[in-house]
């Protein structure tokens, strides 16, 4: 399977999975680490990136 570099960009840049209710959220890397970014659907601040298979 052809990898293109715009796909692997829309998939994978800023895309964070909620730990608690496996909900997807886009936002900066550095607002995860800080903790000031929460899930939308159960307001869990432990999230997580998005496995590349």
């Amino acid at each position: 399977m052809v990898k293109f570099p715009e796909a692997q960009v829309r998939l994978f840049k800023n895309v964070f999975i909620c730990r608690r209710c496996k909900t997807k959220q886009r936002t900066q890397p550095l607002r995860v680490i800080q903790k000031t970014i929460s899930c939308r659907k159960c307001g869990c601040n432990d999230l997580r990136p998005v496995r590349k298979k």
